[in-house]
Parts: structure tokens; C-alpha cells; sequence
């Protein structure tokens, strides 16, 4: 009786043993593979997007309320030294730095709507008061 008690125990203890790992190598199976980062985006590519825009507190004109407008777009990699900006993928929003009330303008009409522009420089976003993930400082309109 003992004999079978102790080959029952050893049996159960075994099972044990092997169980865990069998259950780790099945959850592992199980985990969704990392993601890729974006495609990389230089001076004088297309970026596509939704216009979004959005007021917010301009730090340099004693808190004026400014419009701010940014795209959001697929994950793309900026140039280095920028690279995927601190991100896995790399930067979905896009601030779109206006420089004159005619580029504020032009882009009021499309908010919300599908957007190209051609970009001409582009960094990570660093400032505070930055809504996006990274900032196009200069860019032109790209007519569909």
C-alpha cells in the first residue's frame, strides 16, 4: 500500500513539474508579435492625414488662446537624429506649425477632413504646450 502511495505521489509530482512549462510555451505561442515601426518620412515626402485642430494657450503671447492644427496619420519614422521620437512605432500626430494667417486660413477649411501636405522639416516634439508627437515646422499643401 505504501509502495503505491509513494509511485501515485511521485507520478503526481512529475506531472507537476512538467505542466508549468508546457503551459508558459503555450501562452508564448499565444503573445501578438511587436509592433513594426512606422515607414520613414523625410524633407520633401507626403504626409497624409485626418486635420484636426484644437485651441490652446500660446506661452509666448501671455496666454493668448491660438488655433492648433495636427494630422493624424499611420506611424512613420522621422529622420535621425529623431528617429521614433521615445515611441515603439514612431509618431501618429503631427503638429502643423503655421507661419503666416494665410496658411492658418488655408488650413481652417479642411479640418477634419483628409489631408496631404509635402513636408519640409520635421522633429520630435520637445516644447512644452506641444499637442502632437512630433512637429512639422515647414510645409506646403499638396492639391488632391
Amino acid at each position: 500500500m505504501t509502495k503505491l502511495f509513494a509511485t501515485r505521489c511521485a507520478l503526481v509530482a512529475t506531472m507537476l513539474l512538467l505542466v508549468p512549462p508546457a503551459i508558459a510555451a503555450q501562452q508564448d505561442d499565444q503573445a501578438p508579435p511587436p509592433p513594426k515601426p512606422g515607414k520613414p518620412i523625410s524633407a520633401g515626402e507626403v504626409l497624409s492625414g485626418e486635420l484636426n485642430a484644437m485651441k490652446i494657450r500660446d506661452v509666448k503671447n501671455a496666454g493668448k488662446r491660438i488655433a492648433m492644427y495636427q494630422i493624424t496619420s499611420e506611424p512613420r519614422r522621422l529622420p535621425p537624429p529623431s528617429g521614433l521620437c521615445d515611441l515603439e512605432t514612431g509618431p501618429e500626430t503631427f503638429q502643423l506649425v503655421t507661419s503666416s494667417d494665410a496658411q492658418a486660413s488655408q488650413l481652417k477649411s479642411f479640418v477634419g477632413k483628409e489631408i496631404s501636405v509635402k513636408v519640409d522639416e520635421i522633429t520630435c516634439a520637445s516644447d512644452p504646450g506641444q499637442m502632437s508627437e512630433a512637429v512639422v515646422t515647414k510645409w506646403s499643401l499638396v492639391k488632391k
